[in-house]
């Protein structure tokens, strides 16, 4: 049997992957003696085979001494989560990144924007754990094995939206502002600041109480589970959920190429043959797998899973913003209120860059309702029913009912954390 080119390039990039995750898993592990006995629990001069037998299954490991609170936010492309993510970055205590592991599916996926395909989406999730128990130790040399060109001298211009990141764009990392650019746009950051010193990133990260780290690339909170139970962690993980309707507008509206055959669904009302359901079944389908897990509460999630529907961070930014907090154990500032104050009641021409966070977050939530066609909607419905029921968002009966704002599509439902 012949195999195509393609299959071909698939397995070799799997391999090289699997051959890497193993050899971190190998090197990066941590060679400690067993500990001493407990002498409340056991005597000093115990049997030499009982205590090799204990250290053997109960090996030791580093356990996070710094009492840093390490947040990730699990999300999807348009379903908030940049906003999300500024409820972080604008905390003075919060280091935050905007999606690092881009650069590993750029390297080890080259030319791939939205994997469709389940081996490649999940090919680069061992590098990605690596990375990301990289950065939660605050080593950001880790990066440079995915940023291309290789940083010189421990210094780059190509991390991914570094502006993003305010802790990236402030002293020590960042010592050319003044007074006047402490609210810098993401665009001025990496003009005034010039090329990202990962050695000040560095320390920047290690000076900070907490960290939080935002990723799309990451398609269920099962995929995270050796991180959580890492004891070297404090890992949270807040789950984003979005109405996949909305989702799918935003897409739509945002990745135009991308999305053409629903634009030209939505602009004529016949549904192209060669349509790509799949950008619209997968995001329901890692929305059900993830958040069936959370929500059965397994041992290894208690204390570390909350599940967050946009729409209803949308309709009440403070208060959800509060109760995220009270989850992380992580007092509030006043940075984080004055800035949703300040970007929850934002005008059209606030919010014209596609990832901005400045708008009317209530208003922003059913937008969707009047740039889908009813056809559309109805197909969503049909195939993402499963999850639609299971996160609280009601089916449009009629295009009356879609387009009529004082009939609400969202259920009143209390997602307790996990605790």
């Amino acid at each position: 049997m012949q195999c195509s080119w393609k299959a071909v390039l698939l397995l070799a990039l799997a391999s090289i992957a699997i051959q890497y995750t193993a050899i971190r898993t190998f090197t990066a592990k941590s060679f400690h003696s067993c500990p001493i006995p407990n002498p409340v629990n056991c005597s000093l001069t115990q049997d030499t085979d009982v205590a090799d037998r204990l250290c053997d299954e109960n090996p030791t490991f580093p356990y996070n001494l710094s009492r840093k609170t390490h947040v990730l936010i699990l999300a999807t492309t348009r379903s908030g989560s940049s906003f999300v993510g500024q409820l972080f970055n604008q905390h003075f205590d919060v280091f935050y990144l905007f999606e690092p592991l881009y650069h590993v599916q750029y390297t080890l996926i080259p030319k791939l924007t939205q994997s469709k395909s389940t081996t490649d989406r999940r090919v680069m999730l061992g590098a990605s754990r690596d990375l990301l128990r990289s950065l939660y130790d605050c080593d950001l040399y880790f990066l440079e094995n995915y940023i291309k060109p290789q940083p010189v001298n421990h210094t780059t211009d190509r991390l991914f939206r570094r502006g993003a990141s305010k802790a990236l764009c402030s002293p020590p990392v960042c010592e050319s502002l003044g007074a006047v650019d402490l609210h810098l746009e993401e665009g001025d950051c990496v003009k005034k600041c010039g090329t990202l010193n990962l050695t000040l990133a560095t320390e920047s990260c290690r000076e900070h109480g907490h960290v939080a780290i935002k990723t799309v690339r990451v398609p269920e909170v099962s995929d995270l589970r050796a991180l959580v139970e890492d004891p070297r962690l404090n890992l949270k993980v807040i789950q984003l959920v979005r109405d996949p309707r909305g989702i799918l507008a935003s897409r739509s509206e945002t990745f135009r190429d991308t999305y053409r055959l629903w634009r030209i669904w939505d602009g004529t009302g016949r549904k192209p043959y060669n349509l790509d359901v799949t950008q619209l079944t997968t995001v329901c389908e890692d929305f059900w797998n993830s958040v069936s897990t959370g929500l059965n509460r397994p041992p290894w999630l208690k204390g570390k899973y909350m599940l967050v529907r946009y729409e209803d961070l949308a309709r009440n930014p403070m208060k959800k913003t509060e109760e995220i907090y009270d989850f992380l154990g992580i007092p509030m500032d006043s940075n984080v209120e004055r800035w949703i104050q300040n970007n929850t009641r934002g005008d059209r021409s606030s919010s014209k860059h596609k990832y901005g966070t400045v708008r009317n977050s209530a208003a922003t939530a059913e937008k969707w309702r009047f740039r889908l066609s009813y056809e559309i909607v109805a197909f969503t419905q049909h195939a993402c029913q499963q999850v639609l029921a299971q996160l609280g968002y009601k089916t449009a009966g009629s295009e009356e009912e879609l387009k009529n704002l004082s009939i609400s599509l969202v259920e009143e439902r209390d997602f307790l954390p996990f605790s």
